[in-house]
């Protein structure tokens, strides 16, 4: 399946493509498998060096859009491992992929539509993870409202790891220099450079301006907020970035 397929999902979207027994898992979540197929071990990686609540002992962990391929996996097991709970927010249909245990709880819903898990774990989430979904989310819920919504259930100490945010201006700046002209032309088997104009942002595109209000909205409600790069071995770490939050 083309990537241009993937373009401009939104939450029914990605119903539809959970129930397609034609499509890979990763297709289901909106990736070819060029991107994801053999890279979830070394994503997953990425997120626990990062996001290190994950590790410990007897937390309660929440999965903002898991989707259903490997890496929704890889965490369940992990909270398996340390006797944590996790909660997995996203629709039935792509839920009902994931596996079921008693550490396991999945909630229906479209985030941050669930307004009885908000109320009832309030300041008691050690850590949240929105990877790969936040641009699906934004603009239709606008960054107040996620945040305002999400920041609330972290306990102290609690994390927020926002993660592979595709970067406008990230993927511009690559794309402009020697190694992104060069890893454009290999990869296109061309000559010629990417074009890119500086009009060329759309309004669902996330640029430098959100990724900065989204720290400087966290840090003025009194977390502490940080961008964060991507390791090299993932498979788009020259065009997406990380947001980690923490409740002091």
């Amino acid at each position: 399946m083309s990537s241009n397929k993937f373009l401009n999902l939104n939450f029914e979207d990605f119903k539809k493509l959970s129930k397609d027994d034609n499509l890979s898992i990763y297709e289901k979540i909106g990736f070819p498998d060029s991107y994801r197929k053999e890279k979830e071990v070394s994503i997953f990686n990425d997120i626990k060096s990062k996001a290190t609540n994950l590790k410990l002992q007897n937390k309660l962990v929440l999965d903002i859009g898991p989707g259903c391929s490997n890496l929704p996996r890889l965490i369940i097991d992990e909270c398996k491992r340390n006797s944590s709970k996790i909660f997995l927010i996203d629709s039935d249909e792509m839920l009902s992929h994931l596996p079921n245990d008693n550490h396991i709880f999945k909630i229906g819903a479209c985030y941050p539509n669930c307004d009885n898990f908000l109320r009832d774990y309030e300041k008691k989430i050690d850590l949240i993870i929105c990877y790969s979904v936040f641009h699906y989310i934004y603009p239709d819920v606008a960054i107040e409202k996620f945040l305002e919504s999400t920041l609330p259930l972290l306990t102290p100490g609690g994390q927020l790891f926002i993660g592979d945010i595709p970067s406008y201006n990230k993927r511009k700046r690559f794309f402009s220099s020697d190694a992104g002209i060069k890893f454009h032309q290999n990869f296109m088997g061309t000559d010629e450079p990417m074009k890119i104009s500086d009009d060329e942002i759309e309004s669902k595109q996330i640029d430098d301006k959100i990724l900065l209000s989204i720290i400087s909205i966290a840090r003025k409600k009194g977390f502490d907020a940080y961008l964060l790069p991507q390791d090299s071995k993932l498979p788009m770490e020259n065009r997406r970035e990380d947001i980690f939050i923490v409740r002091p």
